[in-house]
């Protein structure tokens, strides 16, 4: 009978989260070489399955590190393996023996040359000898592509424990798969230029898999990332996935390392928000920005969402489709971010707008909007229109401060974007009983308080907001017994805190006007 993987997973954070309080070190000194020591311990598995597949050899031909990456297999040299490792003497420097681990795995494997880390030196001896005989202990425990999901699972938990740095590379999984259904990678280049650990590429080689197709062939994978301590979270997080890919270092507002410009197929993002101090005078004449600038009157930069914004945009074919996460704000944002949303929509590539609730995030509490364009649309009976999601009252409670979407929900909304483009609903989670609850014959139609299918010519006379409140409305519900008043004003308590939040962005953005003023 096969072990409940939520179990290990668990099993495994709590007692490596023990050691780490137990050795006084902070998450951020602790998450690199926790993952690594996973990363390890996955190779090795597949090694040893490679090797019993290959045999030993012979004198006249000896097996060697490229019959194991014939196989797609990373070579592990005698003093890369776990066996090694756990068996040293007791008086032995267990971190300098792991980090020239580490060492030797890229000596033979050159793609991961810099990646590994190197800083087991850091760990107490003791602490670095139970996390090797834990982890080794469990791996019988862990199936298939379970390897991965532990390592997707620590990137999480990790991230909570950082706060705000944690959020710079992890973007709650349910979100990117949520992108992920509505994009439909089925195959092409994916391009996220602000890929921190590499989320959105394992959810598309996740999709791909369901959907009976071999990532590893069907997917071309490019990212950039500027923070070269996160460059090698997403490099690991893609090899224990059995995937590769072309990841470089680079500050996307004034880097284009990839050449990105009408190149992929999908571009997915979780970029940050509200940034501002960029520097024009370094963007003059980028053909990333092809509706100019988001300048104020004085010829500063307003914030970066809109560079964003279209960056993504130009990244993709003519039939390219694009997901990003955006701060609310820019579905309302005025002067020269107005006009440059304007011609976003006449250019009819917004596709799907979905307003997302507060604390869905590890970072913010802020809610947040997801946009989705598509490049193919002037092929399409949906030309003209955009689909507006209201999602503020679809969620899971994680805990206090953090919600996020269950499977059902997460195929729910997919579905009803499915369905809007005409195609039939996927139910392998489970969603068709509430599905059926809203749209009973599988067709769709607009929803009061969930969903509305808005003509350009009616977002014109909404002075081209992008914020799906305006279109989507409220459902007419009678609030009647207990249950249902406890229901209504959960909503409403959530529609208040998502107002206070906003009125904190708002606060923030003037405070930055005054103090500049003041100057």
């Amino acid at each position: 009978m096969a072990t409940d993987l939520s179990e290990v997973k668990t099993r495994l954070w709590e007692a490596a989260d023990q050691l780490r309080a137990n050795s006084e070190l902070q998450a951020s000194e602790y998450s690199q070489p926790v993952l690594g020591l996973i990363f390890l311990r996955f190779a090795e598995e597949r090694f040893a399955k490679a090797e019993a597949e290959i045999g030993s050899g012979s004198a006249r031909n000896p097996i060697g590190p490229d019959d194991y990456k014939a196989k797609g297999v990373l070579f592990l040299p005698p003093e890369a393996r776990y066996e090694h490792l756990l068996n040293q003497p007791e008086a032995a420097d267990v971190g300098r023996v792991v980090n020239n681990a580490m060492s030797a795995i890229e000596d033979n494997n050159a793609e991961l040359k810099g990646v590994l880390p190197k800083v087991y030196g850091t760990l107490p001896n003791d602490v670095l000898v139970e996390l090797l005989r834990i982890l080794n202990s469990s791996a019988g425990d862990i199936e298939g592509d379970g390897f991965g999901l532990v390592y997707e699972y620590f990137l999480g938990q990790f991230a909570m424990a950082e706060g705000q740095g944690g959020g710079e590379f992890f973007t709650p999984t349910s979100i990117v798969r949520f992108i992920v259904e509505v994009l439909e990678p089925y195959e092409g280049k994916v391009f996220d230029p602000a890929c921190g650990s590499g989320g959105m590429f394992v959810q598309s080689a996740d999709f791909v898999e369901r959907h009976q197709g071999n990532p590893a062939s069907e997917l071309s994978i490019y990212g950039q990332e500027k923070s070269r301590r996160t460059v090698p979270l997403a490099k690991m997080n893609l090899a224990v996935h059995g995937l590769s890919g072309d990841i470089l270092v680079g500050n996307s507002y004034y880097e284009d390392r990839h050449d990105s410009v009408g190149k992929f197929d999908f571009v997915m993002a979780n970029p940050p928000f509200n940034v501002d101090g960029v520097d024009p005078a370094k963007l003059a004449d980028d053909q990333r920005f092809p509706f100019g600038l988001p300048l104020n009157q004085d010829g500063t930069m307003r914030t970066a969402n809109y560079l964003w914004i279209q960056s993504f945009l130009s990244s993709l074919t003519n039939d390219g489709r694009a997901g990003f996460v955006m701060a609310n704000a820019a579905g309302d944002a005025r002067d020269s971010e107005l006009e440059i949303r304007r011609k976003l929509i006449e250019q009819r590539v917004v596709d799907v707008i979905v307003a997302v609730g507060s604390n869905m995030f590890l970072t913010v509490t802020l809610p947040v909007t997801l946009w989705f364009f598509d490049q193919g649309k002037a092929n399409g009976l949906r030309l003209d229109e955009v689909l507006f999601i209201d999602a503020r009252e679809i969620y899971n409670v994680v805990d206090r401060a953090h919600r996020d979407w269950t499977d059902v929900q997460v195929e729910y909304l997919s579905n009803i974007v499915r369905l809007w483009r005409g195609n039939e609903p996927e139910f392998v989670a489970g969603s068709e009983e509430l599905l059926g609850l809203t749209f009973p014959d599988q067709r769709y139609g607009d929803v009061p308080g969930l969903c509305a299918s808005a003509a350009v010519t009616e977002i014109e006379e909404q002075g081209w907001s992008l914020n799906p409140g305006r279109y989507v409305g409220v459902a007419g519900r009678d609030v009647g017994g207990a249950e249902e008043f406890e229901t209504s004003l959960g909503r409403l308590e959530s529609e208040f805190l998502d107002l206070v939040n906003s009125a904190g962005e708002l606060e923030d953005r003037v405070g930055k006007v005054l103090r500049g003023i003041r100057r």
